[in-house]
């Protein structure tokens, strides 16, 4: 398939529209083959939003579906032979026999899965799919939720109406149907909903059902936020329950897509053993984002490969298993773009609360760690993959575990303690987009008590050399933004991390190091201006000790920097122009004091 210089589809996710409006698309059609080849009944996907879920989940819609929207259902009254007492023995002829007139088979001319082999081809247009996406589903109150819920299983069972003109269902079920039609149904009957369609359409065809569920715990991210998780909860549990578990004679194979694993115990305790597959498996690693060869193509297709080097440092560092992975949603709405800018695509997509809210706990070790990644350095942590989502606040690991499935942070290197049983990572930040949503994060932790205004000043003030301002405005958000707590113990470094978090607003015109060697030691912090004629800073950071003046602190701290000889790195580079800092903290009182 000849794709150069296809139009994007930016935000479409559905396959059958890719195709027929001859949209650029990257070939993913083996994630069939792969779910065939799993003995799995029942497939857990978890990855990161904007990775493709959606699309793939769809494309599985149109292969499989034996009832294309476009056709005229197969009537199960109009046909000769009954329907098999065995759904999975079906002789041709029957009900829910392949259609020779399927359209969507034309969907996958060209693609890879076409020649697969004929096992994987045979399976095309054979059995009927309900399919549910709940990627909208994000609203602020339990009544809003579940109407939206209520909607969506409507409109699948309105997809599916033919069964109320035929003699398949019982009065007292077609009563029912129509109940979920009308939306009047109670919870319990919106709670079976899945397990009567599954059903209903297996009668109907003589055939055995494929379920398909994209984003199922987008509801339960959004009733965490909004206070309604133990709801979401009990209602995702029951009706996934009730469609999956011990439906083995009606489901031919179900896959479930969404950001993460929620634990067995809240939701997937009714399951048979369904197959997870997170992003630290090898399984599916290349199927969900765009590997370095598909978008090496993609940016020669557009005719952009030269700019190569930044989209790897703006959107590339994502691993999947064995393989490197690109943000597929940034890759597209860059490459739409008409100037080609970088930017933040992913991020502003999503509302980052609940990553806030872990982000901007208090302790003393979470804000070093903060700042470690911020510098581009690693934290090794364990990681579960079972993740109790209100268990996040108070459990560190699975903090991790949640930034880690979220694409917040990229697994590294693996190290297994046999004593303790546990599997630890070294995590980092993937790129320069998401390293901005931490930036970004950390700017409103600081600045949540002063204005945003005032921070633009101090920050002025200071790469413009007016220390004076910058000590009186940084003063204000010392007293403002942190407690006689934050400083007890090791205030040095709460400084130093406070101070880091308020300067990274500088980049991309400056960066911003942290305790490297330069000269004879390792200075606290340096501001490397990108332009050699631009000031650059050396700070030192010291707290008075019993019966040390703020004067003779100060003198020590800026002696400091002249014996070890800090600005080594700054001369080297080409900076001449060069400022040197004493920050002196005696509990909340600051003071900065400037070598002359």
């Amino acid at each position: 398939m000849n794709t150069a210089m296809k139009a994007l589809a930016v935000g479409e996710s559905d396959f059958k529209k890719i195709i027929t409006g001859n949209f650029y698309y990257v070939d993913k059609s083996l994630f069939i083959k792969e779910i065939i080849d799993r003995g799995d009944l029942i497939i857990l996907i978890p990855r990161p939003r904007r990775f493709g879920k959606t699309l793939n989940i769809s494309m599985l819609k149109y292969y499989y579906d034996c009832c294309p929207e476009t056709l005229p259902p197969l009537s199960a009254a109009a046909a000769t032979t009954a329907a098999p007492a065995d759904p999975g023995n079906q002789p041709p002829g029957t009900p829910g026999a392949p259609r020779t007139d399927n359209p969507n088979k034309s969907l996958f001319n060209s693609l890879a899965i076409e020649n697969a082999g004929e096992k994987y081809l045979e399976k095309m247009g054979k059995y009927p799919v309900i399919f549910l996406t709940f990627k909208d589903v994000k609203d602020p109150d339990w009544e809003t939720c579940f109407f939206k819920i209520k909607q969506l299983i409507q409109k699948e069972y309105l997809r599916h109406d033919y069964l109320l003109d035929d003699k398949t269902l019982k009065p007292q079920e077609a009563k029912y149907f129509k109940r979920i039609i009308d939306l009047e149904g109670n919870k319990g009957e919106y709670e079976s909903s899945l397990e009567y369609l599954l059903i209903f359409l297996n009668r109907y065809y003589g055939q055995r059902v494929v379920i398909l569920i994209d984003e199922y715990d987008a509801p339960v991210h959004a009733g965490f936020n909004n206070g309604y998780y133990d709801e979401i909860i009990s209602f995702t549990r029951n009706f996934l329950s009730g469609g999956l578990k011990d439906t083995g004679q009606y489901l031919e194979k179900s896959v479930i897509t969404g950001i993460m694993r929620i634990a067995r115990e809240s939701i997937f305790s009714g399951l048979n053993n369904p197959g997870v597959f997170t992003l630290l498996a090898e399984e599916f690693d290349d199927k969900f984002g765009f590997t370095e060869k598909e978008v090496e193509k993609m940016l020669k297709d557009f005719n952009v490969f030269h700019m190569y080097d930044q989209v790897q440092q703006w959107y590339n560092g994502y691993t999947f298993g064995k393989e490197t992975i690109y943000n597929p949603w940034s890759i597209i709405n860059f490459l739409s773009s008409e100037s080609k800018e970088f930017q933040p695509y992913w991020i502003n997509t999503s509302d980052n609360r609940i990553v806030e809210t872990l982000l901007t706990k208090e302790g003393k070790e979470l804000k070093e760690e903060l700042e470690q990644l911020v510098q581009g350095q690693s934290v090794e942590k364990v990681i579960e993959d079972d993740i109790v989502l209100k268990d996040v606040i108070t459990r560190e690991n699975l903090l991790w575990s949640f930034l880690l499935m979220g694409g917040y942070l990229k697994p590294s290197a693996k190290r297994r303690d046999d004593v303790a049983d546990k599997v630890y990572y070294s995590l980092s930040i993937p790129n320069r987009e998401v390293r901005i949503t931490y930036t970004r994060i950390i700017e409103s932790y600081f600045t949540s008590k002063i204005e945003n205004k005032k921070l633009e000043i101090m920050l002025k003030a200071l790469i413009e050399g007016d220390i004076e301002v910058f000590e009186e405005i940084f003063s204000e958000y010392v007293a403002a933004s942190m407690s006689f707590f934050d400083v007890a113990g090791d205030p040095e470094k709460v400084y130093h991390a406070f101070v880091m978090g308020l300067l990274l607003w500088l980049a991309p015109a400056y960066r911003v190091k942290s305790n490297r060697e330069s000269g004879y030691g390792r200075y606290d912090i340096m501001i490397v201006p990108g332009d050699v004629s631009k000031l650059g800073y050396i700070i030192e950071f010291k707290k008075t000790r019993k019966n040390e003046t703020v004067e003779t602190a100060a003198k020590s701290a800026l002696k400091q920097i002249e014996d070890k000889k800090y600005e080594t790195e700054l001369l080297e580079s080409g900076i001449s122009n060069i400022k040197k800092l004493a920050i002196v903290f005696n509990g909340k009182d600051v003071f900065v004091k400037e070598k002359k």
